[in-house]
């Protein structure tokens, strides 16, 4: 109840801070701003929807952002460098996030270390791995035409394939959050993971289940934004990890586990794109949008806690 709760106010607050936009920018409510918002959602959008299930098992991930930036030289290097066919190249590249994935996975399920130094120290790796691949220069898509319309292409005129891709991941993820096994198990397990363990599940394998899922959204987001840019670029990802795990507990998804949903995140990341692209909009400065987005976290986060002590208290 408590959770419904904090989504409804997380969906009331997309609704006033776009309301606020729209008054103070007369651009914001235009349809093609609207579509930009949408666009400009995408790859949050992804990284938040695996994010969504790690964090609902109680751990994190914060290789996801540097994980992406990878994923998209790997898929440069499949299409550009190796001259692949553009669909292989992509199914290659997001199976590589996979493996990402599974590297944590293995690394928190299989040997203890905590998620947090396990998936900080798989960023690291992601990070110099992305230059090293690349030779530190951007790979350009400008021969692969396919490749580039999985993003900007539009199947419906003035809709970007982009965000069409984005609302099929949303469909996945929540029948895997609310209607698959894995997500049963993961709100188990972020909710008792001893109980869980105890109750025959095998808690090692559905743990690397959920960080490989991760790593395939992460692997999709570094598609598509390559294909967005034109190039994939190897330092792209930073920051964006910060942004997609905003998004889930913006959304109502507990950092503490066992409790979040695939309609909060979707609605938690359309609030950091509203925020930037309005901000943008009233020219406020890359540092000042920075600080309001600290501060929305800050909120989030203590909306979190909140709700948690609700919960203890009851």
């Amino acid at each position: 109840m408590i959770a419904r709760l904090q989504q409804l106010l997380a969906f009331a607050g997309l609704i006033v801070i776009a309301a606020f936009f729209a008054v103070a920018t007369p651009s914001f409510g235009t349809y093609g701003n609207v579509v930009n918002i949408l666009f400009s959602t995408v790859v949050i959008g992804l990284l938040a929807l695996g994010t969504t299930f790690v964090i609902v098992t109680g751990g994190i991930d914060l290789s996801i952002g540097t994980g992406m930036a990878l994923c998209a030289v790997m898929s440069g290097t499949f299409v550009v460098t190796w001259g692949l066919p553009w669909p292989l190249g992509v199914l290659l590249a997001v199976l590589f996030g996979g493996l990402i994935g599974l590297v944590n996975g293995v690394s928190t399920a299989r040997f203890g270390l905590p998620p947090f130094i396990a998936t900080l120290a798989t960023m690291l790796v992601a990070q110099g791995l992305a230059l090293v691949v690349s030779e530190s220069t951007p790979i350009y898509f400008n021969d692969s035409p396919g490749y580039l319309l999985l993003s900007t292409g539009t199947l419906i005129p003035e809709f970007p394939n982009a965000v069409l891709v984005l609302i099929a991941a949303t469909a996945v993820a929540a029948v895997l959050l609310r209607r698959g096994v894995l997500g049963r198990y993961a709100f188990a397990m972020g909710s008792n993971e001893e109980a869980t363990a105890l109750s025959g599940i095998d808690v090692t394998r559905w743990k690397i289940a959920v960080y490989t899922l991760a790593g395939l959204f992460t692997g999709l987001a570094g598609v598509m934004i390559s294909a967005r840019l034109g190039s994939a670029q190897p330092a792209t990802g930073a920051g964006y990890e910060l942004q997609a795990i905003a998004a889930v507990v913006i959304g109502g998804t507990s950092l503490s586990g066992g409790r979040g949903s695939i309609a909060g995140t979707v609605i938690g990341a359309l609030i950091i794109s509203v925020l930037n692209n309005g901000l943008q909009l009233l020219s406020i400065p890359q540092e000042w949008q920075n600080v309001v987005l600290g501060v929305v976290i800050l909120i989030a986060v203590y909306a979190d806690m909140a709700r948690r002590r609700a919960v203890v208290v009851h």
